[in-house]
């Protein structure tokens, strides 16, 4: 008998679907016509081992017996899916062949190595696992996969990866919580202070930013425009560019400070013949922007419609088990492989009956077209986030489910249409020594950008005359234009994510900052939205209006630790050795010594805390404190344990 694993019900149940019938549906597993069988687990069904159980006198929090570092790692049955784990343990044992069935990402790798090393999967038959990859949940997409079962072996760096991370996130996440919870105790602050290697750098984000907003000073610059025409009264402006010479009175970003030099040059080129010093024009094209990636959706839903990246992620799981619209959602890559173009009519075909909206761009669509986006050679794991061939009633789609599959079908129907032709035209004009420069773009074809409606959006403000190089031009008039710099703008959901997965940007380290550029970001395209949530949850983080600001304790909580635990470099430098171990080019070891001895040196710099010089003091207990009680008890234990996740 074959026994497929999967990771979740859905899936499972897709699986089923394919497999001989009759079916016998039983609880927790699925056995097929020819005896074949279908389980799965429901998520995670173990999770690392609370403090307590590797001493009973951790249960106590204790500066003392920090950092807690367990020498024999355990895992615990979670208690709301422990006889799930019983019928998969029955069912293996049953088994003469395994298929690991987990999602195609580390953490799908995981979850389901996990179970099979927890339950004492014989090695003869551990060894002869097989690995099947599934990212669209339709029956002949499911049967594709099963087609193409990989030896689950080859996939071993990758559960290392992910094990890697689990227990680093638990290290991490549990000592120096309960660390800072302790210290911030003596600062008379009754709540528990999480801390997590990726939820903490991203409430510094917030944090700084609202610093940044607070402190912020506006100031005043000088820009200097050219009034210009040729002999036949054709006008345009051209704006001065300051040369090396004028460094000193400019900021670092370049602008000009000095009001006096800027009316000086005004003054200077009025009235006075300029020359066309550079000249040049390009017919260009724009190849239509890939496919979405989870955090890509994420930011143009949140930017196009107000969804916060809880409710992407949300449609998206529902447009993928529920209504089976869409290929894998939590997928970071935004290219797909060669041999799916072959689907790509029928795609289509399912997009219009779903989105008749966009049988507008249908004229200049082409099946045929190959964008950039066909690469099998950057696809790992899984694809881009596209449409499937399913068709279905749109009045079944709530709204939110609804404004994300248009989105991806758009995206994906963009791969179809020609790129974006223009005419730029790029102008230096030298007055009385001075160096001005303008530019136009004249929109040629709008190609991909009809379907966005965005063809006349572009650089087209000014229409130039023909000009040539060499050219006199007459500067009818010099103007200064007085402009205030402005306070840097509060995070929003589509901002946040946004620096998360560009968070080289927000790296002090040099040498990590030009690794990450072509990199992972903060977190994951499967965690970055609970992480988001996980803020909010603990009061750390709370929105006004659109804005996301962070609250008295969450910039209380920045402030009291080291710059290293609020930074990015620290997780950013732990997703690129996660990355190296799953391409088996660093060991579990070299990751992990070197973690634990930085986990000593943080608790000692939180031993060594003045708790009344901190954040802390005086801020107000938890939010948390006055909302309803949970039924069930929690322990801090248990609390710090979660923390660790993050």
């Amino acid at each position: 008998m074959i026994l497929y694993i999967a990771e979740k019900p859905s899936l499972g149940r897709a699986i089923a679907e394919v497999l001989p019938k009759p079916h016998r549906k039983a609880d927790g597993y699925i056995r097929a016509g020819n005896g074949d069988t279908v389980t799965w687990c429901i998520g995670h069904l173990l999770e690392q081992a609370e403090p307590d159980a590797y001493d009973p006198g951790y249960k106590k929090w204790s500066l003392d017996a920090l950092p807690i570092v367990p020498q024999q790692w355990q895992l615990s049955p979670k208690t709301k899916t422990r006889k799930q784990l019983g019928v998969i343990r029955k069912l293996v044992a049953e088994a003469d062949q395994l298929v690991h069935a987990g999602d195609p990402d580390r953490e799908g790798q995981l979850l389901v190595d996990e179970v099979i090393a927890y339950i004492g999967v014989p090695a003869a038959k551990k060894a002869a696992t097989q690995r099947c990859l599934i990212s669209d949940l339709n029956s002949s997409a499911v049967q594709r996969a099963l087609a193409k079962l990989r030896d689950n072996r080859e996939f071993i760096p990758l559960s290392t990866s992910a094990l890697a991370r689990s227990r680093a996130d638990w290290l991490y996440g549990l000592n120096m919580t309960r660390a800072y919870t302790l210290q911030g105790r003596k600062a008379g602050y009754d709540g528990v202070l999480s801390v997590g290697r990726v939820q903490t750098p991203v409430l510094g984000l917030v944090v700084r930013r609202d610093q940044e907003i607070e402190n912020f000073q506006a100031r005043a610059y000088y820009e200097v425009l050219a009034h210009l025409h040729t002999e036949e009264q054709h006008h345009f402006t051209a704006k001065w560019q300051p040369s090396e010479a004028c460094l000193p009175y400019q900021d670092e970003q370049g602008r000009v400070l000095s009001r006096s030099l800027a009316e000086n040059v005004a003054q200077r080129i009025q009235g006075q013949t300029g020359v066309v010093s550079g000249l040049e024009k390009n017919r260009k094209q724009q190849a239509a922007p890939l496919p979405y990636s989870l955090s890509a959706l994420q930011i143009d839903a949140a930017r196009r419609h107000g969804m916060s990246a809880r409710q992407v992620l949300d449609s998206c799981q529902a447009l993928y088990e529920k209504h089976k619209l869409i290929t894998y959602p939590r997928s970071d890559s935004r290219h797909l492989p060669l041999e799916h173009h072959q689907q790509a009519s029928d795609v289509i075909a399912a997009i219009v009956k779903n989105y008749p909206a966009v049988t507008t761009a249908l004229e200049k669509l082409d099946p045929a077209r190959k964008s950039k986006a066909w690469n099998t050679g950057k696809v790992e794991a899984h694809h881009a986030i596209i449409p499937t061939r399913r068709v279905l009633d749109a009045g079944r789609l709530s709204q939110p489910e609804r404004h994300i599959y248009q989105l991806i079908a758009r995206q994906y129907l963009l791969q179809f249409l020609p790129p974006f032709k223009y005419f730029e035209t790029k102008v230096e004009v030298t007055i009385a020594g001075g160096r001005f420069t303008t530019s136009a773009r004249q929109v040629l074809e709008p190609g991909w950008k009809t379907l966005l409606g965005t063809a006349g959006d572009d650089r087209d403000q000014q229409l130039l005359p023909a000009l040539q190089k060499g050219q006199s031009l007459q500067c009818s008039k010099g103007e200064m234009l007085e402009k205030m710099t402005q306070a840097p703008k509060p995070f929003t959901d589509a901002t946040l994510l946004a620096a998360m997965t560009g968070i080289a940007r927000f790296v002090t380290d040099p040498n990590i900052r030009k690794v990450l550029r072509d990199t992972d970001g903060l977190g994951t395209e499967a965690t970055r939205a609970g992480i988001i949530e996980l803020l909010f949850k603990r009061n750390f983080i709370v929105r006004e209006n659109k804005s996301i600001r962070a609250t008295r304790t969450g910039h209380g909580l920045i402030e009291t630790l080291p710059a290293s635990a609020t930074a990015p470099d620290m997780t950013a430098h732990w997703e690129l050795e996660l990355d190296k171990i799953s391409r088996k080019q660093t060991s579990y070891q070299q990751f992990m010594v070197p973690l634990e001895q930085q986990l000593r040196h943080l608790i000692e710099q939180a031993n060594t805390l003045v708790p009344t010089a901190t954040g802390l003091k005086g801020l107000p207990p938890q939010a948390a404190k006055k909302r309803k009680p949970r039924k069930r008890k929690v322990s801090k234990s248990s609390t710090a344990a979660r923390a660790a996740k993050s």
